[in-house]
């Protein structure tokens, strides 16, 4: 009685923090920590023995967004509790936008599963798994992975600053077709924009712009571990852009940075700044709704790419990635040359 009396308090306290931390400008490497020891703290031995691995294990890399697998801690092992505070740290690493993206995403296998009436992959909205890399602290090198379909988020803290790349979002379906959640679509901006930028484009500025008249049937980097695409950057130049496309493009990629907590996102719009004019938009595919197509945005630092073609193109696969900066690395290589000359 008294641990779980202690666990609801717990839960609370990383309640509290997290609503605090939106009005005052908590750092997100605070955040993060109270919330990762609550949720270990929470866990008897083994729990925490499947939950926790060394920041410098190789699983910190094996990242993936479909139904597999995995190790780690998942939803459906926890008690009511300690699922209140594996959220309370989902919540940490995200915004408020993405926190009820990546919830709703979760909620969308039990949809799955009524629609294929058992005949597909295991679906489970508590098949989300939670791992803990290295020691929680604030100041601390350490990292943590919340994932299972269609959601991946990855998070690196090295001595107070953060990041949160690869950062994955699909949706399955793309929008609810049938049933009493009708018409929902969780990603509708991230791809609405993209859509009514590449409308706006002149016949001319498309002949550059869309690179294929068929989409591919995924994201090109997939699960990879590095973020890389062959050849120089394709597509249209921002450079290229009107200024209305340009806002239009602006709009799509603070979609992407405002999933995250003002940190990331902090980050993430310096990198768009920085880039400027050395940012690429190409589109492959069809321009209407309910035709299979594909986007990305490519700059010298980070990547966004956006598929939906599968299951007549109501099944959307979408992520950020930094080229040096996934799990943390670019933190590292800084962190390693500074501390250890």
């Amino acid at each position: 009685m008294k641990k779980m009396i202690a666990l609801r308090f717990a839960a609370i306290g990383v309640g509290i923090v997290l609503l605090t931390s939106a009005y005052t400008r908590i750092h997100s490497a605070s955040v993060m920590s109270d919330a990762a020891k609550a949720f270990l703290a929470s866990l008897n031995a083994d729990q925490r023995a499947q939950a926790t691995f060394q920041f410098q294990d190789d699983e910190r890399f094996d990242w993936h967004y479909i139904p597999k697998p995995r190790k780690g801690l998942p939803l459906r092992d926890m008690t009511s509790e300690q699922k209140q505070l594996a959220h309370a740290l989902l919540a940490a690493g995200l915004s408020q936008r993405g926190y009820i993206k990546a919830s709703t995403i979760m909620s969308l296998d039990q949809v799955l599963k009524n629609m294929e009436n058992g005949k597909g992959p295991q679906r489970d909205p508590d098949g989300y798994f939670f791992t803990v890399f290295g020691d929680p602290s604030e100041t601390g090198t350490w990292g943590y992975r919340i994932e299972g379909h269609h959601v991946s988020q990855n998070f690196t803290v090295v001595n107070g600053k953060v990041q949160g790349a690869p950062s994955f979002f699909g949706s399955n379906p793309e929008e609810v077709k049938d049933g009493p959640r009708k018409g929902v679509r969780i990603l509708a901006r991230e791809d609405d924009l993209a859509r009514t930028l590449v409308q706006s484009l002149t016949p001319e500025q498309q002949k550059t712009a869309i690179v294929s008249k068929d989409a591919p049937k995924d994201i090109l980097t997939e699960a990879s571990r590095k973020a890389a695409l062959n050849g120089q950057p394709s597509g249209i130049s921002v450079a290229k852009l009107t200024a209305q496309q340009r806002e239009t493009l602006q709009t799509l990629l603070d979609e992407y940075c405002n999933n995250m907590p003002e940190q990331i996102a902090q980050s993430r719009e310096d990198q768009i700044k920085k880039a400027g004019n050395n940012m690429f938009f190409a589109w492959a595919g069809g321009e209407q709704r309910g035709e299979g197509h594909y986007y990305r945005i490519q700059s010298p630092t980070f990547l966004v790419e956006f598929d939906d073609t599968q299951d007549h193109a109501n099944h959307i696969h979408s992520v950020w990635r930094d080229f040096d900066g996934d799990f943390g690395l670019d933190l590292l290589k800084d962190h390693y040359q500074t501390s250890h000359r």
